[in-house]
């Protein structure tokens, strides 16, 4: 598994969109081999990554709860990153 999409299963609270979203996209950009989105790869990208979100969150309302919860937390959840998000508020 990529090493940067975190477990989205178990977590307290529950995988939002946006969590789920951003794995999807981080997922299309390893698999794509994308250090960018461009113009010519936007359309690809946002179909990909739309249908991947569609599909993990199908996944994730299919599983059974997970006994013990993800090691690691979500980048969404992490203060640096929120730090770095609402700076370009």
């Amino acid at each position: 598994m990529c090493r940067n999409i975190t477990a989205l299963r178990g977590l307290e609270p529950a995988a939002t969109p946006e969590e789920i979203q951003a794995a999807a996209l981080q997922y299309v950009r390893k698999v794509g081999g994308l250090s960018s989105i461009s113009a010519a790869t936007k359309p690809a990208v946002e179909e990909a990554v739309a249908d991947i979100a569609a599909a993990t969150a199908r996944l994730l309302a299919q599983l059974p709860d997970r006994k013990v919860p993800p090691k690691t937390i979500p980048p969404l959840r992490r203060p640096e990153v929120q730090a770095r998000i609402h700076a370009h508020d």
